[in-house]
Order: structure tokens, then sequence, then C-alpha cells
């Protein structure tokens, strides 16, 4: 045992002694720079999407005077056709404040998204080197939020001041459906609380029920949003939630962003339908 302990002693001393540091150069390949593209058909809202470019993870940051100038991608040739309509989205600048997004192409005022439709949106994109973008989409029907329970811990329990919400919502067992779900405390404004996507497939007697912990307190709101979206959507954010994820760790896997556009450009994102339903509750115990 003595000659075992002399001998581990030895080793770290002769570890010790050695340069263990040593500059690694690794040649990284030219970055790609790829068109970037969010465009959301959302019943009652104007056509317009988002047309940005992707930058190297190394690339130096604009500048404040040209950040826009920079990001965004302009002069491009851009239709949504659907049911037999052309609909031309023109560069423009919009922010809608519900969603905190930016816009930079947009139909007419009166080129409203109908509430209803169960014919395909078609997108078109010709960018101005002659690269193209192409997508295809339809809207889901609304899934309503059939109640939202609020429930306190038994009184006398430690931190009973304090309530969860319950969200139930019925699912339609005869397709296969993924949904989006998002919870504000208060305010649209505010970062979520929750914001996950799910599927149906281990919904059982057509229930679905989304639980939250004991956080909210007597007078708060709750803002409840539910997407029913498609599976190109959920896939779509599942690999961004990746990707963010791989982003951040040195040692983790590359996780590419999985699109649902097609076309000569590679681009990167999401054209889809988007159709939601909302409601409000304010936390009481009764």
């Amino acid at each position: 045992m003595k000659n075992l302990y002399l001998k581990l002693l030895l080793g770290l001393l002769a570890l010790s002694a050695c340069d263990l540091e040593q500059e690694v150069e690794i040649d990284l390949p030219d970055y790609e720079i790829r068109p970037v593209l969010e465009a959301y058909i959302e019943p009652g809202e104007r056509y317009r999407l988002l047309l940005t470019r992707s930058a190297g993870y190394f690339a130096t940051l604009p500048s404040l005077d040209n950040l826009l100038e920079d990001l965004l991608l302009d002069s491009a040739e851009v239709t949504i056709t659907h049911n037999g309509v052309d609909y031309v989205l023109e560069s423009t600048l919009l922010f809608d404040p519900t969603t905190q997004k930016i816009y930079n192409y947009a139909a007419g005022m009166n080129d409203l998204v109908p509430t209803e439709s169960d014919l395909p949106f078609v997108l078109n994109i010709t960018l101005p080197n002659g690269e193209t973008i192409e997508a295809e989409t339809r809207l889901l029907p609304q899934v309503e939020i059939d109640s939202v329970v609020i429930e306190f811990p038994e009184t006398g329990q430690p931190d009973d001041t304090l309530a969860r919400a319950l969200t139930y919502i019925t699912d339609d067992p005869t397709t296969d459906n993924y949904y989006r779900r998002m919870l504000h405390l208060n305010s649209l404004d505010s970062l979520p609380e929750q914001d996950f996507v799910t599927d149906d497939r281990l919904v059982e007697d057509s229930v679905v029920v989304f639980g939250t912990g004991f956080d909210f307190a007597v007078g708060d709101t709750l803002l409840t949003t539910l997407f029913h979206i498609s599976e190109d959507y959920a896939t779509y954010l599942e690999s961004v939630g990746g990707a963010s994820a791989a982003n951040g760790n040195p040692f983790g896997q590359p996780s590419p962003v999985i699109s649902n556009l097609r076309g000569t450009a590679n681009a990167l994102g999401i054209f889809t339908g988007l159709v939601s339903f909302r409601r409000n509750d304010i936390v009481t115990r009764n």
C-alpha cells in the first residue's frame, strides 16, 4: 500500500512539472450569409413579414446608425397568393406593439388575412440577386381555452397565499395537433412566465391541462395565450431553442435551425399560419 501511495505521489509531481497549456489554431470556414425570414399569417391582420440577413458569430456588430440598414434585406419582390389573388408586399417599416415585432414588408392597409379559410397561402420572394424563397402554409382551426382554474394550497400550508393556474383545453383526437402555450403576468409587454411547444401524443380523454407553480398572488392578472400551430412551426421553434442552447455551449453539438422554406436562396426562417385564443384571469381567493 505504501508503494502505491509513493507511485501516485511521483505521478502527480511529474504532471505538475509538465507544461499542460498549448495553443491550438482552428481554421474556421468562411460564414455564408443567408436570408432570414419571419412571416406569420394572422387572421384579421395585414399581410406582413420581416426579411433580414444572418451574420457570422464573430462578425463585427453594426453601429447604431447603420443597424437597420445592415440587418434588413430590402428591394425584394414579395407576393403572397391566396384564393387566386396576389397580394404584393412593399418595402416599409412597421412595429407591432402587441407582439413587439418589426416588419419591413407589408401589403396595403385593406389587404387583411381572412378570419377563416381552408385554402393555402403561397409565398414567393425574389431577392435583388435573383435568388428565390418559396413556402406554403394554411390557417388551422382555432382551439379555445375551456377554463383556467386558480388553486391555492390548503390553509395553513407554507406559502398558502400564492396560487397556481391550471389551463384546460379540449383536443381533437382525430388529428395530430401541436400547441404553443404562453402565459404572461399582468402585461403582454413583459417576458412570458411560460412559453413552450407541445403535441397531443400523450393526451388521454381529449383533455389537455397546462399547469404552473404556486407563483401568483391575489390581484395578479394572468394572460393565457394558446396557439394551434403546424408541425413544421413546432419543429422550427424547437430547433431554434436547440440552436440557442448550443450557441452558448462550447462543448455542445451544433444544432441547425429547421425551416419550412424552399427556393434557391437557402434561407432560414418560417412562413406559417398563426391562429390563437387568449383570455385574461385575475387571481382571486374564493
